[in-house]
């Protein structure tokens, strides 16, 4: 499964932006998508994630209120809202899939991972 996240920029801090995480040529269906984010100097950390039947979603506890994260089956796209940035929401951002049960959306159980996407949240 390639993946690929979009959607990243540049904005003011108390902006928003909509990431996107899609592949082509295969199905995001069945799979749990995470979102993962490193910023510079950092350790990459979990973000959020959401399961495949039931569709439950997680978020780490910085970006709850703040962020969603919703999947379009149809679309075969998982997208990550992200409103009130901050600057230290200022990260490389990506998008991962796992495809074992029990979902644990854990870094280390990821088995696809896509090319990351750039946010910056500065004035």
């Amino acid at each position: 499964v390639q993946l690929q996240a979009s959607g990243g920029g540049l904005v003011q801090p108390g902006g928003s932006l909509r990431l996107s995480c899609t592949t082509s040529g295969d199905t995001l269906n069945y799979y749990a998508i995470g979102w993962f984010r490193q910023a510079p100097g950092k350790e990459r950390e979990w973000v959020s994630c959401v399961t495949w039947g039931p569709e439950i979603t997680s978020y780490t506890d910085s970006v709850k209120g703040r962020f969603t994260i919703s999947r379009d089956n149809a679309k075969n796209t998982v997208y990550l809202q992200m409103n009130s940035l901050k600057p230290e929401d200022t990260a490389i951002y990506y998008c991962a899939a796992e495809a074992s049960r029990p979902f644990t959306c854990s870094s280390s159980a990821m088995d696809y991972w896509g090319k990351g996407t750039q946010v910056t949240v500065s004035s």
